[in-house]
């Protein structure tokens, strides 16, 4: 595998402050060769002119700028340059390991049927400290449907697979299988850590860009999974940066919106493929109703809230916590505003409470 060119796409949108990070841990990989796309989608900040003053004279690396778009569109922009058989996608504030790229690669070469490989990862705050040496099944919640063994078939001792990275690998599991029914209850990827073989990227396209402000990572995996088998690293092999002021949790409205999009999506369009008993496909359906209808409900949109609070019951009839949400969407706004701090100071997150 040492000749294999791995194709490495970062796009960023005024992350000067940090993009050199991401760029220079992709260009010291163990493994060569390596090419980085960057897509400046639009930047304000001097990140351009930081790359070429940078990264120049390195034939390594390519800089591509377009008028803002969203993160799907810079995606496809760098997918669409790509020259590699072997693709991966870094977000300009993450740092991937140095070995990162030498066990994926080591583990696809073992299973050629597997597609997509993805990894844990690290988690730092602000400043740099380690928060979790194991983020991703805190972040993606949908992991707590499954166990491993009822989300993978196969699963092997990473140190007999990567033998030659030692200590680095020890106490690692590989896993693989074919995972399309478990993504439909929610996202087990995170995108800095994936490495896509490029016959799989031709079968799933790109990302949706419709998809423009959140929710683009479960829509593009989910597809991915849909081709084929894939495979996990249950180690750490990115470090991702928490608490930044650019992340996009404000826009909680739109990733809970795109959630019922890409499920009511894969259901309608795959449901004979789907292997899931109906009760989990209704109850993942009644959360991302319950989730929108939360979020509608801090706007002030009441009734729109309680257009997706009835969707959700409908779904799922015994959710205390929505029928509260409901009766307080109900009451007068200015009574209702009250109640909701109340409400708000009192609760868990209803979307995984009620799940729960």
């Amino acid at each position: 595998m040492g000749e294999t060119l791995v194709s490495i796409v970062i796009p960023t949108f005024n992350r000067a402050y940090c993009i050199s990070r991401a760029i220079d841990s992709a260009l010291g990989q163990t493994h060569q060769p390596v090419e980085v796309i960057v897509v400046d989608d639009g930047s304000t900040d001097g990140t351009q002119d930081l790359i070429f003053g940078a990264y120049s004279r390195d034939e390594r690396v390519r800089c591509i700028r377009q008028k803002n778009k969203g993160v799907s569109a810079a995606r496809n922009k760098g997918l669409g340059a790509v020259r590699g058989d072997y693709v991966a996608f870094l977000d300009s504030d993450d740092v991937w390991k140095p070995w990162k790229l030498e066990v994926q690669l080591a583990c696809l070469e073992m299973h050629p049927e597997a597609g997509m490989i993805w990894s844990d990862m690290e988690t730092l705050d602000p400043r740099g400290h380690l928060l979790d040496e194991k983020y991703l099944r805190k972040m993606y919640d949908a992991y707590r449907w499954f166990t491993d063994d009822q989300i993978f078939s196969e699963s092997y001792p990473l140190a007999q697979v990567a033998p030659q990275l030692g200590e680095v690998v020890a106490g690692g599991t590989l896993f693989v299988g074919e995972i399309f029914s478990q993504m439909v209850m929610g996202n087990l990827v995170h995108t800095s850590t994936v490495l896509l073989r490029r016959d799989r990227l031709g079968k799933v396209k790109g990302f949706d860009e419709d998809l423009r402000v959140s929710g683009e990572d479960h829509d593009f995996h989910l597809r991915t999974c849909r081709e084929g088998p894939v495979a996990f690293i249950d180690l750490a092999t990115i470090q991702y940066q928490r608490g930044m002021p650019d992340r996009l949790s404000r826009h909680g409205l739109f990733t809970a919106q795109n959630f019922l999009k890409t499920v009511t999506d894969a259901i309608e369009r795959d449901g004979g493929r789907i292997k899931l008993p109906a009760w989990m496909l209704d109850e993942v359906r009644a959360e991302a109703n319950s989730w929108i209808a939360e979020q509608l409900a801090e706007a002030g949109d009441y009734r729109g809230a309680r257009g997706h609070l009835a969707k959700s019951l409908a779904y799922k009839k015994w959710q205390p916590r929505v029928l509260a949400l409901l009766a307080l969407c109900s009451l007068s706004p200015g009574v209702s505003r009250a109640l909701r701090r109340t409400y708000r100071a009192a609760k868990r997150p209803l979307r995984r409470a009620d799940a729960r």
